[in-house]
């Protein structure tokens, strides 16, 4: 279920442990724990989420307790703590779909890719590079592989670039990342939100519960090529009208100007394709997926997923991450996980943000996995953006 989230612009702090604390625990680790957490729901079955409104008009702080030794300090996180990012150059993580046999090849040639690899197999329990250099593709290509392959070769796309020469410096550079869908797990991985092998398990759980629930009942995927996102709503309202409750579509990614996926029940995605050409669509294609990702299809998975974020250390990240949710930047882990949670049920917000970095001054943008699908939407938002593609 889509979800609004309070924010603030008050600036970050932590009320200041006394001196003898400090001084007697420097290299302990705090433990923390959530107090209260202040979220509103929001209707967006149509639109998906636009933004960001105030719970009864009183700005939104994280209440933490921050316990040292005997003593117990309140610390107050602002979510909103990034909001005003000015971006310059980004690293943009693919999604699923992004996948491709042969993908992974050069990871053999550097021993940081390399690594990620085998760490990957110790998690997954089967050799993930070799599944990614030889197939088959049947099996490259269903959720709950695709998902790791592709999490794990973007960051050892990462590991490529900095072996080469001024690769350092690019990766110093990079001031914003994000992903599409999946890629989100990817982007807040590289931005020190999580450690590699804890994003990992998180990924591996998150194609496991996406394919059971797209197992559980009858749904589709189709992309709509040559409408604006207000014909193609237009379009999931008149083939709503054909089908029944449970086989309703909506829009589930907002790519870019011309291409939106929409999901839904099987019949309300063969309902949206046999009413295509006569909303003036030039196209659509099925898109060869387990369901109706970013939907209500999707919320048996909710519950594992909150659960498996509730037992993962999750910090602030070390430079904005944004999210498919809301095309909004978040600071504190409490609502990142909450996020996390809704985004598989939510539409991917991709086409605002790319336009609000391309908006805020982003002057290059590094495309880090598989494929070339979001070079690709970038050039259908801005002719003139200028993107990189660095593959594996």
């Amino acid at each position: 279920m889509p979800l609004s989230f309070t924010t603030t612009t008050l600036p970050l702090f932590l009320r200041t442990l006394p001196s003898a604390t400090m001084a007697s625990s420097s290299l302990a680790i705090p433990s923390v724990s959530l107090k209260t957490l202040s979220f509103t729901s929001s209707d967006a079955f149509n639109k998906g989420i636009r933004g960001f409104g105030l719970k009864n008009g009183n700005p939104s702080r994280v209440f933490m307790s921050l316990s040292v030794g005997s003593q117990t300090q309140n610390v107050v996180v602002d979510d909103a703590l990034f909001l005003d990012y000015k971006p310059t150059f980004a690293f943009l993580f693919p999604g699923q779909g992004a996948q491709a046999v042969g993908m992974g090849k050069e990871a053999h040639s550097v021993s940081a890719a390399s690594e990620l690899f085998k760490k990957a197999n110790d998690i997954l329990g089967y050799d993930l590079l070799e599944l990614c250099t030889g197939g088959p593709k049947e099996k490259l290509d269903s959720t709950v592989i695709s998902q790791p392959a592709i999490y794990v070769t973007s960051l050892a796309a990462v590991e490529i670039l900095r072996a080469r020469d001024g690769g350092q410096q690019i990766i110093d550079s990079v001031d914003v990342t994000c992903g599409l869908s999946l890629g989100e797990y990817t982007a807040l991985a590289f931005a020190g939100a999580f450690s590699f092998e804890d994003g990992l398990k998180l990924v591996k759980l998150r194609g496991e519960a996406m394919q059971e629930a797209a197992d559980a009942a009858k749904s589709a995927m189709v992309s709509v090529i040559g409408l604006d996102s207000d014909k193609v709503q237009q379009l999931c309202d008149a083939a709503n009208q054909d089908v029944d409750e449970a086989d309703r579509v909506q829009i589930a990614n907002y790519l870019c100007p011309g291409n939106y996926a929409v999901s839904g029940g099987v019949k309300g995605v063969e309902a949206v394709e046999a009413k295509a050409k006569s909303f003036k669509a030039r196209m659509t294609v099925r898109l060869a997926v387990a369901g109706a990702f970013h939907t209500s299809f999707m919320e048996p998975a909710v519950s594992r997923l909150e659960a498996a974020l509730a037992a993962t250390e999750i910090r602030q990240p070390r430079i904005p991450v944004i999210s498919n949710v809301d095309a909004q930047p978040h600071a504190d882990p409490a609502t990142i996980k909450k996020i996390l949670a809704c985004q598989v049920t939510s539409p991917v917000q991709w086409e605002t943000t790319v336009k609000t970095l391309l908006t805020k001054g982003l002057k290059k943008s590094y495309e880090l996995g598989p494929g070339k699908v979001i070079a690709g939407i970038f050039k259908r938002i801005d002719k003139k953006a200028e993107i990189e593609n660095i593959s594996v």
